[in-house]
């Protein structure tokens, strides 16, 4: 499938509604001082990988970080793998780009803009070696279930940006979400489900346990871990 192919569908329905929070002064600060330093303007240049970091290493894709705190985790204790965090709220991004400047972190970059539009613009073809989507807005509304981010066109773009035997790893408190997920990559061209039975997966310590998950542990809520390699 070529990207025009992609690109009528994928300009149509947002996954998101932007729900700007007020910017404490930290997070302005760090939007103001650290964005040119770690941050990545959405244009239509494909992003070169080796020339950002200064070093060829394995990537990984996060879509949608939240605050970041669980990406900086991830990125401190992975300090040989480049991360780059995508998500819409400035809010968020000045947490993560704090969280970089805290922790000391050089193998971080962010964006700011529609996960689809980068993926599809700037993300060399078979340049990810994991994308990650954690808890992405479920859209519980059945008449709202098109905007949810994980739909085949998306998935197959996905495919061509990862590299061979690629992950995506999804997770989910919203068991239909979580359906909706395996159902979407159990039909997708190219990609096999890593769980031996053909379902979920316990959650990798790849993955941090977030306090909001911690939470909906305590509560009894469940949560649903996918993760599909790209043959």
């Amino acid at each position: 499938m070529s990207e025009d192919e992609h690109k009528p569908f994928l300009r149509k329905i947002r996954s998101f509604v932007r729900r700007e929070g007020r910017l404490t002064p930290g997070q302005q600060r760090a939007l103001d001082e650290l964005w040119p330093r770690f941050g990545i303007e959405h244009d239509s240049g494909l992003i070169d990988f080796d020339a950002v970091f200064g070093r060829s290493a394995p990537r990984v894709l996060e879509i949608g970080f939240g605050n970041g705190a669980s990406l900086a985790e991830q990125a401190a204790a992975n300090p040989d793998t480049d991360f780059l965090g995508i998500e819409v709220h400035r809010p968020g991004v000045g947490s993560l780009l704090q969280a970089i400047e805290r922790e000391g972190l050089q193998n971080v970059r962010v964006m700011q803009e529609d996960a689809v539009e980068i993926v599809r613009d700037q993300i060399p073809p078979n340049s990810l070696d994991k994308v990650q989507l954690f808890f992405p807005d479920p859209w519980h509304k059945k008449k709202h279930h098109k905007r949810r981010i994980v739909q085949p066109r998306f998935v197959a773009l996905l495919r061509e940006r990862l590299k061979s035997s690629g992950l995506f790893h999804m997770a989910t408190d919203w068991e239909n979400y979580a359906e909706h997920m395996l159902e979407v990559m159990s039909n997708a061209e190219g990609f096999s489900n890593t769980s031996p039975t053909g379902d979920y997966v316990e959650r990798p310590a790849s993955r941090p346990l977030t306090k909001f998950e911690q939470r909906g542990h305590r509560l009894g809520h469940g949560v649903w871990d996918i993760i599909f390699r790209k043959d």
